[in-house]
């Protein structure tokens, strides 16, 4: 664990040295961001739009969302691999490739969640958000979540090694894939033509939606829980066998 440790400090250590000031135009975009949509929510629901929960419930929805925004939607450098020769590099070091993967990921998070996350969790109160979670059930649902966000990662990462030449176009259809279909921005339920009955139960709804509704107890808990259990068993075993048959494909600019 020391050296997966040591990996995440290398990698939080990556992200700010080039100075404080280097990350600070990003912070201030998300601080933005998270100002405009909250105040956003606040008008649409004071209008009298029915979107399947209260104005405190959604006003969290929103909040909690932006502040966690990596963990709920994982991506990893493994986006990166052809362009940038992420991958490569981790094949030449003596630990497991995900394993460095990961820890590198999760270290990547650090800089932001003190930066951005902290603050704004702090300053909750002035915008009328209650931060504190309807279920204890919402720790595991959202260690779930990342752990479903990196099996899904992975898969992309194989479909990128396939795809060879359509990494950058697949990175953004990825995003936006996951970002309307795991209902981070917009809860799966406020999906119109009878949409959200039948998105709750793809795997992509495990992701953010699922710990962000139990936060809120807007969700039916057992029923998400078990939702994100599945797919974690189900898409653990393809994602590692097919990871093990992508490796022979890859290649990096340089060789």
């Amino acid at each position: 664990m020391k050296k997966y440790a040591k990996t995440a400090q290398l990698s939080f250590l990556e992200r700010i040295n080039g100075g404080l000031i280097y990350i600070l135009p990003s912070i201030f975009i998300k601080i933005f961001t998270l100002i405009a949509l909250v105040y956003l929510w606040r008008v649409v629901m004071t209008s009298g739009v029915d979107v399947g929960m209260t104005l405190p419930q959604m006003l969290t929805y929103a909040y909690v969302s932006a502040i966690l925004a990596d963990m709920l939607v994982v991506q990893t450098a493994a986006s990166g691999w052809l362009s940038e020769g992420v991958l490569m590099k981790l094949y030449g070091r003596p630990l497991p490739v995900f394993g460095q993967l990961a820890a590198q990921t999760v270290g990547g998070w650090v800089p932001e969640l003190l930066m951005f996350s902290l603050p704004m969790i702090l300053l909750a109160p002035l915008f009328s958000v209650n931060l504190i979670p309807k279920s204890s059930y919402f720790l595991l649902s959202l260690l779930l979540c990342i752990s479903l966000g990196f099996a899904i990662e992975l898969l992309f990462a194989c479909l990128s090694i396939k795809l060879r030449n359509m990494n950058w176009l697949l990175g953004r259809m990825r995003m936006a894939i996951i970002t309307v279909f795991s209902g981070t921005i917009i809860p799966i339920r406020l999906l119109p033509f009878g949409l959200s009955e039948i998105m709750r139960y793809q795997p992509f709804a495990s992701l953010g939606g699922a710990p962000l509704t139990i936060f809120t107890g807007s969700a039916n808990v057992p029923e998400t829980i078990l939702l994100q259990v599945v797919w974690n068993i189900i898409l653990w075993p393809v994602a590692i066998l097919v990871w093990k048959k992508s490796q022979e494909g890859m290649v990096s600019y340089g060789g």
